[in-house]
């Protein structure tokens, strides 16, 4: 007799997220749309609009009141507390790359806790659709799903599972991946040595890979494009914001004491809550006792599982670093492969790494086991060749890259970037990790650049150790690769993204008009690196010298990516420049970047210029969020107007709303 399949039950209605606030409010007062009702659905949610960063200081059912509290539509947030469980919705659906952003698990979490059980969109990003696969929350790309729900027919979970991968299906089987992974260590065995084969060329992430590879039962992962692998982690790191709710799953599904594998390869990082007494949208009496539970829970797991720990500074504010900086700058080797509870993990990708971002529930069971979930990836080669123009950064580079309508269509999703040409060779590691410290907002799984001379000089300054290459370490001439986009950096001008998104990108020049800020914002792991901070220099030196500061009604926030980043700038006398030149400074922490600091704006009124990686709706307070490179950044807060450093200098002795003494 034939085994009944079995259904997913989803007793509850089907939200459509429509761009139009009024039809959502419709659903929410009880009105079940037909998907032609709807007209044209929301692209690119965030996980910031899933959960915004006031609800990260919850991690259990709590979470439940408060998926899509940040959603905007027609320049609103339709969606308040309460009112996914209370509308009773078991179905969510929405348009492409759904889950951009944050590598928070927060999300996936509260939409469960809400009674949500299925999400459809056009397409997801990778570190969401995996984190809900991790929890047993069901994803679809499939648009006849939605009609047959509308026509009440039962949905078999098999036909959920049609086209994932095989280990993203049994994870889901299971009910999520730590029901799952209890399995793992029974299955897995000693790696052998690997050998390449000399006419198999092959890119440097698959050999990194193919070092790193778990192998289970009796045969060998082949590295196929799609195939859910696990792999072993040289290092694995966990921040505040996610330590409580890694404790909760793992004290729930293991007990006490936890044996952790190889913990002395485990790091914790207190490093984005040391601001948060500044911060608007955690400062009241409520959020703050949220957040000294945020900080208790983390350091009662580090305490108990002995971890090596970077946490705040003895003054209380600010911290050592924010972790994936630190990780370049303190731990990360070529060939490595690192994972972290952050999207931006990927930093160290500029060393030669393979550093990718992971959920909560990832890395509870990369503690346990040793073992991170992948679905192995393609490569994509991007090629930067030719001299940058005086002026112009890594992040300016990014941010055309972002603009491009293959890249903002979504065409580098779920892949590695592979970053090389004559352009990359030029730049120094910190301005690499840009390069790939923005994959995320690419969509990719990471970026990476092959190590050579200039990554040896950075590891020899920077930790006093000599590395060699070896030869592996680089891609073989005709390797694979997925698609290949070539820029020439010659024909680049400073650029800057419109609020709203980071892909919102446009030559700084090509502005129909001036755009008055009121904060401008230097720092973050985008731009709080030694570099960074030679750009902000450079540009406040030479207004000092001319006469000129922050212009007055602009606050200018600089704030240091590392502790050894301001140890830097303390002994090269950059921070009396700083002061001059009227600029506030901050210790080391993630700060305005995720809302939690000073730099974030405090009204929907204001406009900021920020060299932050992202700028989605809410990301650093209410108001409007324009990108910028470092150096555009600080010019524009001296003008009290985006402008680059080029034009500030050109217009500095002409009749200009900028213009003004130091006096002033």
């Amino acid at each position: 007799m034939e085994e009944a399949a079995q259904i997913l039950e989803l007793p509850g209605r089907i939200l459509l997220l429509a761009q139009d606030p009024a039809l959502v409010d419709a659903q929410l007062a009880g009105r079940n749309l037909a998907r032609t009702e709807a007209g044209p659905l929301r692209d690119d949610v965030s996980t910031d609009e899933i959960t915004p960063t006031a609800t990260c200081l919850y991690f259990d059912e709590r979470l439940g009141r408060f998926p899509y509290t940040g959603f905007t539509a027609g320049g609103r947030r339709p969606i308040g507390i309460d009112a996914i469980r209370n509308g009773g919705f078991s179905v969510v659906v929405a348009g492409r790359r759904y889950g951009k952003g944050s590598s928070r698990e927060h999300s996936p979490t509260a939409e469960l806790a809400a009674g949500v059980r299925l999400v459809i969109a056009e397409s997801f990003e990778r570190i969401y659709r995996q984190n809900a696969d991790n929890l047993g929350l069901f994803t679809s790309t499939d648009p006849g799903l939605l009609e047959r729900l509308q026509r009440g027919e039962a949905i078999a979970i098999e036909d959920l599972l049609a086209g994932r991968d095989a280990l993203a299906a049994a994870i889901l089987r299971h009910g999520g991946l730590l029901h799952y992974g209890q399995r793992l260590r029974t299955e897995v065995r000693e790696p052998e040595e690997k050998s390449f084969s000399a006419d198999q060329p092959r890119t440097l992430v698959e050999k990194i890979l193919l070092r790193h590879l778990a192998e289970r039962g009796k045969t060998s992962v082949a590295l196929t494009a799609g195939t859910g692998v696990f792999v072993r982690a040289d290092w694995r790191f966990i921040h505040e914001v996610y330590t409580g709710m890694c404790a909760h799953m793992l004290h729930a599904a293991f007990g006490r004491p936890l044996r952790l594998h190889e913990p002395g390869t485990i790091l914790a990082f207190e490093d984005h809550l040391s601001y948060a007494h500044c911060s608007p949208a955690l400062s009241g009496k409520d959020t703050m006792a949220g957040v000294r539970m945020v900080s208790q829970a983390h350091r009662s797991f580090v305490q108990e599982c002995d971890l090596k720990h970077h946490g705040y500074l003895p003054a209380g504010e600010g911290s050592q670093g924010i972790s994936h900086p630190m990780m370049t700058e303190r731990y990360a080797l070529p060939g490595q492969l690192i994972v972290g509870t952050d999207s931006h993990t990927p930093h160290s990708g500029a060393l030669g790494c393979f550093a990718f971002g992971v959920g909560t529930t990832d890395m509870a069971n990369a503690m346990m086991t040793g073992l991170t979930r992948l679905v192995m990836p393609e490569t994509m080669r991007i090629e930067l060749n030719g001299p940058l123009p005086p002026g112009i950064t890594a992040k300016d580079v990014v941010l055309h890259l972002l603009a491009d309508p293959a890249l903002r269509g979504g065409q580098a999703v779920g892949k590695v970037i592979e970053f090389a040409g004559s352009t990359v060779e030029a730049m120094s590691v910190d301005e690499r990790a840009t390069l790939t410290n923005m994959t995320a907002e690419m969509g990719g799984l990471t970026g990476i650049v092959a190590p050579d001379g200039e990554t040896v000089r950075f590891l020899e300054e920077r930790r006093g150790i000599t590395f060699e290459i070896e030869p592996w370490m680089r891609s073989d001439r005709g390797a694979r690769y997925a698609a290949t986009l070539s820029v020439d950096c010659r024909t680049l001008s400073p650029m800057v993204a419109a609020p709203g998104d980071p892909g919102n990108g446009v030559p700084l020049g090509k502005l129909a008009q001036r755009t008055r800020i009121d904060i401008a914002y230097g720092g973050s792991c985008t731009a709080g690196k030694r570099d960074d901070f030679d750009r902000y220099h450079e540009v406040l030196h030479w207004a000092v010298e001319h006469g000129l500061r922050v212009k007055r009604g602009v606050t200018l926030y600089l704030q240091f990516g590392t502790s050894d980043v301001r140890d830097y700038c303390v002994t090269r006398g950059y921070l009396q420049t700083f002061e001059r030149a009227g600029a506030e400074l901050l210790e080391p922490s993630c700060g305005a970047c995720a809302n939690f600091g000073p730099g974030a704006s405090h009204r929907g009124d204001q406009v900021t210029v920020s060299a932050i990686n992202r700028n989605f709706p809410g990301r650093s307070g209410p108001g409007a969020v324009w990108l910028a490179s470092p150096p555009t950044v600080v010019a524009s807060a001296i003008a009290g107007e985006l402008v680059s450093f080029a034009d500030l200098i050109k217009n500095t002795t002409e009749e200009t709303s900028w213009s003004q003494s130091a006096d002033d």
